[in-house]
């Protein structure tokens, strides 16, 4: 299929899924699909200080950049897990997409080589950091 009308084809399909839910719930239906209990964490752990921004969170990254049919959600935490890598100061949320990746069905050696490939391009520190904070998330997770 040419490049434009699959471009074309995605954008009906998005304003299709659009009238059907709000922004915000699609964003929560894909927060669950995708980071199960962690999260939903993320988002009660701002109530109380951020609500807009919780409410952004749901909306924005799950709600519009996760629901879009583009890519599956494997590769989407694949490339998540790259990016939190490589900027190397966001630990906290590499964890949440590590068990996000699990929750989708990566395995633990698909996180590992996926952490591993930065280190070419953020470097070994942020590679090694990411291994480490992988490892916190496999040290607790159920054995895949």
């Amino acid at each position: 299929m040419p490049q434009q009308n699959r471009g074309q084809e995605m954008a009906i399909h998005q304003k299709e899924h659009q009238d059907n839910e709000t922004r915000f719930e699609r964003g929560l239906r894909a927060l669950g699909e995708i980071d199960g209990h962690g999260g939903q964490q993320v988002v009660d752990s701002l109530a109380d200080i951020a609500p807009d921004f919780s409410r952004y969170l749901i909306e924005f990254p799950f709600g519009d950049i996760y629901s879009r049919p583009g890519l599956d959600l494997r590769s989407r935490e694949i490339a998540t897990i790259a990016a939190l890598t490589a900027l190397g100061n966001a630990r906290p949320q590499l964890k949440v997409h590590v068990q996000a990746g699990l929750n989708v069905g990566l395995s633990r050696d698909e996180i590992v080589e996926t952490i591993m490939q930065m280190a070419v391009y953020a470097g070994f520190p942020a590679a090694l950091n990411g291994l480490f904070a992988a490892k916190e998330v496999f040290d607790v997770a159920e054995p895949s």
